[in-house]
C-alpha cells in the first residue's frame, strides 16, 4: 500500500489593494517554483500602517504541496 506525504510552508504575501490580492500573490508566486500545490490556508491578516493610513495589506498563508522523493 502506498501513501502520500505533504509538506507545509508558511508565506507572507503583500498587496497595496486588498488581503485577497495579498493571499493570491503569495500562492501564485510560490506555485511558479513549487510543484503539486494542493491547499492554501490563510492563517492571519494584518496591515502596515503609515501616518495613520493603510500602506500595505499582508496575508500570512500556509501552503501545502505533495512531497516528491
Amino acid at each position: 500500500m502506498s501513501g502520500s506525504v505533504y509538506k507545509f510552508i508558511d508565506l507572507v504575501g503583500t498587496s497595496a489593494t486588498s488581503w485577497e490580492e495579498a493571499a493570491k500573490t503569495a500562492v501564485e508566486t510560490a506555485a511558479k517554483t513549487v510543484r503539486e500545490v494542493r491547499i492554501a490556508e490563510v492563517k492571519e491578516l494584518d496591515m502596515k500602517v503609515d501616518a495613520g493610513k493603510v500602506a500595505l495589506y499582508r496575508a500570512k498563508v500556509r501552503l501545502s504541496f505533495k512531497y516528491e522523493d
